[in-house]
């Protein structure tokens, strides 16, 4: 058995390809899994309301093509966070949660991301970050009832762009099944910012890290930027993950579009296992 496993973000590929594409595409890329997204836009919320021949059908295809989907970016919170002023908001946030536990444990996804805000498109204050404890309570506890590990993404703001930040909240909740599912670009971008470090960081998460996204940033600068291009010390990353026990690794990056857009898929999987195949 290989030490590690790799996933691929699914967003790294073209929208418009087909399930078996784009297994086929990661495959042939040299990953050993896909990261479904989830994200706020309607196309994405609908894959909660599969019908069970569309989630028998997909487990089929995944094991055809001998490539499983086993993490989860639910990110589809930004819109509808736990932590909304507007109770119809929190409860959609909630039906959200509910119906993407079901479908991880349909497709056999074990880890879901989720996107660390309170809220996103509101002002964040007292009684948001309130409400957002109070629900998160809730998912840990549908959670734990499906076996199904979460991990908070770290994101961009400043509510919790940090792993030290996240475990605030895992520490609160004290459930096996939530965790912290670091992101090294926006943690570097934070440690940058704070004049911190970040292994130190990092540390802050042991025994409470599940897997970890392997995104390339620059300061003040989160998405599409290439590999390579940013100023994330991937080795020094994935050593000190690795220390702390990481075995699961997902690279983040999105197609824009790209014709060559195979070739970053290539690119990415060497360098990341380049590096893994070090430790």
């Amino acid at each position: 058995m290989k030490a590690y496993s790799i996933g691929l973000y699914e967003k790294a590929m073209p929208g418009n390809l087909s399930w078996t594409e784009k297994i086929l595409a990661a495959k042939k890329a040299g990953y050993d899994f896909i990261e479904i997204s989830i994200d706020e836009t309607d196309e994405k919320l609908k894959r909660l309301d599969m019908s069970k021949e569309e989630r028998i059908g997909l487990v089929s295809l995944m094991q055809a093509l001998d490539m499983p989907i086993r993490t989860m970016c639910l990110s589809g919170h930004r819109k509808y966070p736990l932590g909304s002023n507007d109770p119809e908001i929190r409860q959609r946030s909630m039906e959200i949660m509910e119906k993407a536990l079901q479908l991880a444990d349909d497709l056999g996804v074990r880890i879901i991301q989720l996107a660390g805000y309170d809220v996103y498109y509101e002002q964040s204050n007292n009684e948001t970050k309130k409400y957002f404890l109070n629900n998160l309570k809730k998912t840990t506890e549908m959670a734990a009832s499906k076996g199904i590990l979460m991990g908070f993404e770290t994101m961009e703001t400043e509510f919790m762009n940090t792993v030290q930040k996240a475990m605030s909240y895992v520490k609160q909740i004290d459930s096996v099944y939530l965790n912290v599912y670091p992101d090294l670009g926006n943690i570097t971008n934070a440690a940058v910012s704070y004049g911190k470090d970040v292994n130190n960081d990092l540390e802050t998460g042991r025994g409470k890290l599940v897997a970890m996204h392997l995104k390339e940033t620059v300061p003040g600068k989160f998405r599409e930027i290439p590999f390579g291009t940013g100023h994330v010390d991937f080795e020094n990353g994935i050593k000190k993950a690795w220390e702390l026990g990481v075995r699961r690794f997902v690279t983040e990056f999105w197609y824009t579009g790209n014709s060559n857009w195979q070739d970053d898929l290539n690119f990415a999987v060497k360098k990341m296992t380049d590096i893994l195949n070090k430790q």
